[in-house]
């Protein structure tokens, strides 16, 4: 059998942060019970059509997961330990926020195999928490996290943001220093992009956000205090200690087969890519509601691997890329040549990966490689 990532899917807020376009719905307790049936129902179902496999990674993320009464997760983890073969040593992540956990969720979690918690803490700054919308403070933060300790996770991660409005480089440094102060096992930190139909999309032009300049120095601190401190960069946002990766995330960056299961999840599973659509409705009514799929082809696979591949501080390997095409990388993609001479692309050892300031313009990049290969076909 070939091992499986599982992602849950949990789509409840207390409150829409003012930056997040991923799918969560407000005020609607009334639903959490109909949506765990509802989960248990479909991951019974997948593993009767698709057999016992094993998993090595399991992934609650949200929306505000541990808004989930403590039922609610043990009906959830009982259907996925029912339905799949969960490795003795599966990693099982639980995404928080510091207002919706207390030391008895944590030790509850813990007590059920959950053994790393993700928690979104964005700054370390009030008034910076206050504009992105968040619903706690850096002390209630602070408590949630030696909670958290107090309750056996010895593997935390905590998510920081840069480009935030009012943010300044001495402000992003006074969050970076607090937070390594705690020392955490894992940091994502990811750039503010301002997403569409967000409340920071509607106020867009109120916002004094810092310039491209300030960003750039922004990323090149938080490798340097990260790298000073035992964190190594793995992929273009995370750092971990050594050994602290996150093993789900890795699933998705090296191309693995992994499920997802509730609204808005998405899944790879034998060389085909589906996604669900956001009708919570639909979802609760058991309908099948995969709204896109897409079977990956060989041309496609080789796009996924530069493109995901290029995510990771390793990057790409030509011989690798020799292996799926028979092809040689530097003439199918001519730009690399360019970028390596201008410093955004580094090599050695026959990998190609990003400099620092490609990681920063990686989008850029990794657009015009793909369209590249989009002409080969």
């Amino acid at each position: 059998m070939s091992d499986l990532g599982i992602y849950i899917h949990i789509p409840f807020c207390k409150r829409k942060c003012n930056y997040c376009d991923f799918c969560s719905f407000v005020n609607k307790q009334n639903e959490f019970d109909a949506y765990t049936d509802e989960l248990c129902r479909r991951i019974g179902e997948f593993a009767q059509s698709k057999g016992h496999r094993r998993v090595d990674t399991v992934y609650f993320g949200g929306g505000t997961p541990t808004l989930l009464p403590i039922s609610c997760f043990e009906r959830i983890m009982a259907a996925i330990r029912g339905s799949f073969d969960i490795d003795k040593d599966a990693e099982i992540t639980v995404e928080c926020n510091p207002a919706t956990a207390d030391q008895a969720v944590f030790s509850a979690l813990r007590q059920m195999g959950f053994n790393r918690l993700s928690i979104g803490l964005q700054s370390a700054n009030e008034n910076e928490l206050a504009l992105l919308g968040r619903l706690h403070s850096f002390e209630d933060f602070c408590i949630s996290f030696e909670c958290a300790r107090r309750a056996g996770f010895d593997n935390i991660s905590i998510d920081l943001m840069y480009g935030i409005p009012d943010q300044t480089l001495e402000s992003f440094r006074n969050s970076l220093e607090k937070v390594i102060l705690l020392a955490p096992e894992h940091i994502s930190s990811y750039g503010l992009k301002i997403e569409e139909g967000t409340a920071f999309d509607r106020s867009r032009d109120e916002l004094d956000l810092p310039d491209e300049d300030v960003e750039f120095e922004m990323y090149k601190l938080l490798r340097e205090l990260l790298e000073e401190n035992g964190y190594f960069r793995y992929e273009i946002s995370n750092f971990a200690k050594p050994g602290r990766e996150s093993r789900h995330n890795m699933r998705y960056w090296e191309r693995r087969d992994y499920i997802g299961f509730g609204v808005a999840a998405h899944s790879c599973v034998d060389r085909v890519r589906f996604g669900n659509s956001r009708d919570m409705g639909a979802f609760l009514r058991g309908e099948d509601i995969v709204c896109e799929s897409e079977a990956i082809d060989d041309d496609a696979r080789l796009s996924e691997y530069v493109m995901l591949g290029l995510r990771m501080a390793d990057g790409i390997s030509e011989d690798e890329y020799f292996a799926l095409c028979g092809r040689d990388i530097y003439e199918d993609m001519p730009s690399i040549k360019r970028f390596l001479q201008c410093g955004f692309l580094g090599t050695h050892d026959r990998r190609i990966f990003f400099s620092d300031e490609g990681f920063f313009v990686s989008n850029t990049i990794l657009a015009q490689l793909l369209s590249e290969i989009e002409n080969l076909k």
